[in-house]
């Protein structure tokens, strides 16, 4: 089947920084396919011939199965992955309970596995190269005093040691991997929290937006020469005290 536009799976589409990616694509002509638990509800996603919805958890394999299926069925391919969904429980470290951890993994991590091995699987057979994008987090590089997020920023960081990895393994293929690790971002997940206390997460004083984070994950998308990057996009924090 001959494809004019390019196709991308975005997870975690339903709202933040997913539903942003979603927006943004569209706009630029690609195919998308977004999916979460509650894709076909979303009120941030604008209908259009060029985007399917898939609901469900992406951490399960019976989901990434079908997303993947959807994409290549109805646009003809993968081309690109942003791996956007992600949960985040900060608490201290005796806290977390087994049930925290399995959610974690889950979400984090096997969100990330499942849905790209398919596409990978899928880019290797077109053999046009691609383009994986994961959503971690400066906290993994730059842990910040009252913020305990050890279990967070276990899946993060390893997810970034992988990303790296993989960025290697399939350089000769032209599939590029790389990360977007943002800061605070003006999310529903930080809908509850005040907005002056964030300011002093940041050495810039200053709270992403979501198109911050969406501008670097279209800009790695796209950046042929660029893999096994990961862009922080929050404030300078990444780079230690302040």
């Amino acid at each position: 089947m001959a494809r004019n536009q390019k196709t991308v799976i975005v997870t975690g589409a339903s709202q933040g920084i997913g539903a942003g990616a979603v927006r943004a694509f569209l706009a630029r002509g690609y195919n998308v396919v977004g999916t979460s638990r509650n894709a076909t509800k979303a009120r941030e996603i604008p209908a259009s011939k060029a985007l399917a919805l898939v609901d469900g958890d992406i951490g399960g394999i019976e989901t990434a199965r079908q997303v993947a299926d959807v994409a290549i069925a109805r646009f003809g391919g993968i081309d690109a992955v942003v791996a956007n969904a992600g949960i985040f429980l900060p608490m201290p470290f005796t806290d977390y309970t087994p049930a925290d951890f399995r959610a974690l993994v889950s979400t984090n991590l096997e969100g990330f596995i499942y849905i790209t091995q398919l596409a990978v699987q899928q880019m290797l057979a077109q053999r046009s190269g691609g383009s994986i994008v994961a959503i971690t987090a400066a906290l993994a590089d730059n842990p910040i005093l009252g913020v305990p997020a050890s279990l967070p920023m276990l899946t993060k960081g390893g997810l970034e040691s992988a990303l790296r990895s993989l960025a290697l393994e399939y350089a000769k293929e032209h599939i590029r991997f790389n990360a977007v690790a943002p800061g605070v971002v003006d999310t529903p997940l930080h809908a509850g929290d005040s907005e002056d206390t964030l300011q002093t997460l940041s050495p810039m004083g200053t709270i992403s937006t979501v198109e911050d984070i969406v501008d670097a994950v279209v800009y790695l998308t796209e950046a042929r020469q660029v893999t096994g990057e990961i862009l922080h996009v929050d404030g300078g924090s990444h780079r230690g005290k302040w």
